[in-house]
């Protein structure tokens, strides 16, 4: 019996609590807080009877760490499931550790406000000694580790597919088909269509954040970085066909090189059609993507939060976009003494995926993760004090729930590899 605060109801918070009701045995109690309570008490209603889950529902304001607090100490929960936006996970870290809870996270932390001086010095300086300029790195929630362990807590991070189900592969390959692993290539692929000239599959801002980024990887331990979507593979996905894959900055990269810093080189590649590239590309040239203020009509605003204003809910895409996604690793490196190559993945339907929580495949690959690794940690499967990546944890448990609550692995030990 577990009592569980969900804070945020988005697409991949619907999904997470939709699946954490059908595991109602260990999630007997869930209440789920957004500033936005209107939409907590509809999920709510739409759950009520089908699940034995105690459901109760809170407005608080991810941002106000007092208010966190005070939910918590009212709540009293177990574990807080942060499924809110990047730009909240310190806050809501500070509450945890102030309430004493565990926490866990879908995202690494990012800034809202990449223009604050106190931030801005900070992430200079990282630019210049790790060398890579994405706006979200792990270090700012690494450095919470002693706090968490010294209170006797559990911190987990990035708990979706990617990051998160993708550091588990890892942390599966070297743990049952290497002995060492020298490169990894993560492949995400979305071959789903909603049928609108443009759209982002999970939070606008978020994601325009994260794609027009420069890219990086790690080549023999060092990080190179390269413009903005300028490396460009082919690839065959299985249940998919042949897309265009771009080289990315993804969070996972940094922590893998920490944890598995035996292998050389180690990349993210997501699949982006042209047309999508296209609109990215002229709403970067106008503006459009930036998170600066600026005055219009004598009001400020952030151009890249009214262009989120304008653009579909990724919430609302579950019912139109067919086609199926497929996520995973491939591997080189050695077994026994042999050269060997190794690629585990999951391929998910979208439509299925709508049929049975009422979401698009995006949002249920990163619900489905969040379940899942809140699962380990309510049965004590994963169960250190401290801050902790996917990776870091034994890998079987988690694996063995994904295949049982809806992504099941696949597996070739004879892959296409990327060049």
């Amino acid at each position: 019996m577990s009592r569980v605060l969900v804070i945020g109801c988005g697409g991949v918070a619907q999904v997470a609590i939709q699946k954490c009701c059908q595991v109602d045995d260990v999630f007997t109690d869930i209440c789920i807080a957004s500033r936005t309570v209107s939409k907590c008490d509809a999920l709510k209603e739409k759950l009520e009877g089908k699940t034995k889950t105690k459901m109760t529902t809170a407005k608080v304001n991810a941002d106000n760490k007092d208010e966190v607090v005070a939910l918590i100490k009212s709540y009293q929960p177990d574990l807080v499931m942060n499924i809110a936006l990047p730009y909240q996970d310190l806050t809501i870290m500070d509450a945890c550790l102030e309430a004493g809870v565990n926490y866990m996270d879908t995202a690494n932390y990012e800034p809202e406000d990449t223009d604050d001086p106190s931030w801005r010095a900070i992430y200079e300086k990282r630019c210049t000694e790790k060398g890579f300029s994405a706006y979200f790195d792990y270090s700012w929630q690494w450095a919470y580790k002693k706090k968490f362990e010294e209170a006797g807590l559990t911190a987990l991070l990035g708990c979706g597919f990617d990051p998160g189900v993708t550091q588990a592969y890892c942390a599966y390959a070297k743990k049952h088909e290497f002995d060492t692993i020298d490169t990894i290539d993560i492949l995400d692929c979305n071959g789903g269509d909603h049928g609108y000239a443009f759209a982002t599959n999970f939070n606008p801002e978020v994601n325009l954040r994260e794609v027009s980024a420069p890219g990086s990887y790690i080549e023999n331990n060092k990080w190179v970085e390269i413009p903005a979507m300028s490396i460009k593979r082919e690839y065959n996905f299985d249940g998919v066909g042949k897309k265009d894959i771009y080289l990315l900055h993804h969070e996972e990269i940094e922590s893998l090189n920490v944890n598995i810093p035996e292998a050389k080189r180690i990349r993210f590649f997501m699949t982006f059609g042209q047309s999508y590239l296209d609109h990215m590309r002229c709403l970067e040239d106008v503006g459009m993507l930036s998170t600066s203020p600026v005055m219009f009509e004598g009001k400020e605003i952030v151009p890249i939060k009214f262009l989120k204003a304008l653009l579909p809910d990724p919430a609302t895409l579950g019912e139109r976009t067919v086609g199926k996604t497929n996520i995973g690793c491939i591997f080189t490196g050695k077994k026994d003494g042999q050269e060997k190559s190794y690629y585990i993945y999951n391929i998910c339907d979208h439509q299925e995926c709508y049929k049975e929580v009422g979401s698009q495949a995006v949002s249920y690959t990163t619900g489905v993760p969040a379940m899942c690794g809140a699962l380990m940690l309510l049965e004590k499967k994963w169960n250190k004090a401290g801050v902790y990546t996917v990776e870091e944890f034994d890998p079987d448990p988690f694996i063995a729930a994904l295949d049982q609550y809806g992504l099941p692995k696949k597996e070739n030990h004879h892959p296409v590899l990327v060049d």
